[in-house]
């Protein structure tokens, strides 16, 4: 199983923002801090950052099977993620799997919840997406040496609000569709 992310740093974000970052980063912030209470700005900037990444479909998809064919259902992510009975190569692999699957599932069960819905066949239900989430992305937080120490607490806290930050994006997707309603015909 590979990736075809380039893990991008922080500064290289912030050096080549991605045009909606503005956008999606006072969207985050108003649904975040403003309705819910969460006052974490690197996890704000966390989920601006991931609604960015995510505005291209095919970074929802960038995990790629053996055959290079994009890897869609969770179940296979988390085979993907196991390095001892799965496919991930070594640990380093592990947690970029798993981090991909905790922003996978936040990104879907905030934005698309109906998505659990349809396809039942293909799809994880609610509580699956939930649970893969948090888990995934505690299990990335467990990354807390070296090059990983600085940003391990930021995993735990997104693990530890995961239900608070779907939330939160379900709210952002709330104020994204009030805000569709004000265009004009012709621009809908």
């Amino acid at each position: 199983m590979r990736s075809e992310s380039n893990p991008a740093s922080r500064s290289d974000s912030r050096q080549n923002p991605h045009p909606l970052t503005a956008f999606f980063e006072q969207a985050v912030r108003n649904s975040y801090e403003g309705r819910l209470g969460l006052h974490d700005p690197e996890v704000t900037e966390y989920v601006a950052r991931l609604l960015c990444r995510f505005s291209r479909s095919e970074k929802l998809y960038e995990l790629r099977d053996s055959l290079g064919r994009p890897v869609a259902e969770l179940e296979q992510m988390m085979t993907a993620a196991d390095p001892v009975h799965g496919t991930a190569a070594s640990f380093d692999a592990e947690r970029r799997v798993r981090k991909h699957i905790g922003d996978y599932a936040l990104f879907v069960a905030g934005m698309y919840p109906e998505s659990s819905q349809q396809h039942r066949r293909y799809r994880a239900s609610f509580p699956d997406l939930v649970h893969a989430g948090k888990e995934s992305y505690y299990i990335v937080s467990q990354f807390n040496l070296f090059e990983y120490e600085k940003e391990a607490p930021l995993y735990a806290r997104l693990s530890d609000w995961f239900e608070r930050c779907i939330l939160g994006l379900t709210l952002v997707r709330e104020e994204l569709g009030n805000r569709r309603r004000l265009l004009p015909p012709a621009v809908q």
